[in-house]
């Protein structure tokens, strides 16, 4: 059987990491292979890796690296299919391999999650792979309800250990939350492009003209969770076969979670450089909590967010996929 997604650690040490990603996936029901490769030590095994695993039909790459954490990008280096970068707390508490994972060049994204957050990682391949997979998507759904039982159990533990003269324990706790019904729109895309601001619609056209070029189904819409929050849950609510989201937003970068809250889809996010140089963005896009993964790109990137679904697209559409290397190798000899 050839697996689907391939875990490359940048060291064995990396291993509990790793086993994070690898916990998730057999809960997916996905096949996996595991590497131990460095783009440094032992940069020809992580091309050869990549190049017959591309070839021999894997579909996702995990890059498990830290320190300079050059892994994901070399093994981007040589793929047309998507990777996912793993940072690795490190020296300064894995921000510079978090930096060095998400601040990809054109045309070789990287979509980052978290410091440490494997099992993130292993969620984001499910999702890329339910894309063309109904059974997964299943799983993927299953494992989302996973992790909203374990929210409310962690409520009702919290409340068995407090006591207090005023604390009201019973206050809205029998109460039926009404979730998201999701339906199908007449003009649901492919991929859907969500700017928060209008500040941040330049970088959305750069998004919108690559996908345009590589003929992929799109739509670009500006619409805040903030701003606008009953709309945007009602604008998010007709988007059931929307296959691919790309948030573009600055400051706490709250459109791309509040996407990923409403969403079972892969989210792209596009921090922008609104304030701290987009610092703020950054951090709070990849760094989400364990369950709900954003694939981050790097500042002001919307064209490696572009390419980033159209790599997910190409998995499953030849046509994409072609118009996917040409745009790369064209980039390349210039």
């Amino acid at each position: 059987m050839i697996p689907k997604v391939m875990i490359i650690l940048g060291s064995a040490s990396d291993k509990d990491i790793a086993l994070k990603s690898i916990k998730i996936l057999e809960k997916l029901q996905i096949p996996y292979s595991i590497k131990v490769a460095s783009a440094h030590r032992t940069h020809d095994k992580v091309k050869h890796l990549i190049i017959d695993a591309t070839n021999q039909g894997v579909e996702v790459f995990i890059g498990i690296a830290g320190l300079a954490a050059h892994l994901p990008g070399a093994i981007a280096a040589y793929t047309h299919r998507p990777v996912i970068g793993v940072p690795v707390k490190g020296a300064i508490e894995g921000l510079d391999s978090l930096y060095s994972c998400a601040q990809m060049p054109f045309p070789t994204p990287v979509l980052t999650v978290g410091v440490g957050r494997g099992d993130n990682a292993a969620i984001l391949a499910g999702e890329i792979i339910a894309s063309h997979d109904e059974k997964i998507a299943s799983n993927i759904s299953k494992l989302r309800v996973e992790y909203q039982e374990k929210v409310e159990k962690g409520e009702e533990e919290l409340l068995k250990d407090l006591d207090g003269e005023y604390l009201q324990k019973d206050f809205l706790t029998d109460r039926n939350y009404e979730k998201v019904k999701f339906e199908e729109a007449d003009d649901t895309p492919d991929v859907m492009i969500l700017a928060g601001s209008y500040s941040d619609m330049e970088i959305a056209k750069e998004a919108a003209i690559l996908l345009e070029r590589m003929e992929v189904n799109y739509k670009l819409d500006y619409i805040s969770p903030i701003r606008h929050a009953r709309d945007f849950e009602a604008y998010m609510s007709k988007r059931a076969n929307t296959k691919i989201f790309i948030a573009i937003s600055g400051l706490s970068a709250l459109v791309a979670g509040s996407v990923v809250a409403l969403s079972e889809k892969p989210v792209i996010g596009v921090p922008c450089s609104n304030k701290l140089n987009g610092q703020d963005a950054l951090l709070t896009m990849a760094n989400m909590p364990p369950g709900v993964p954003i694939g981050t790109v790097g500042i002001d990137n919307g064209r490696n967010a572009a390419i980033s679904a159209a790599e997910i697209l190409a998995i499953s559409d030849e046509k994409i996929e072609t118009n996917l290397k040409w745009i790369k190798n064209k980039t390349a000899d210039l």
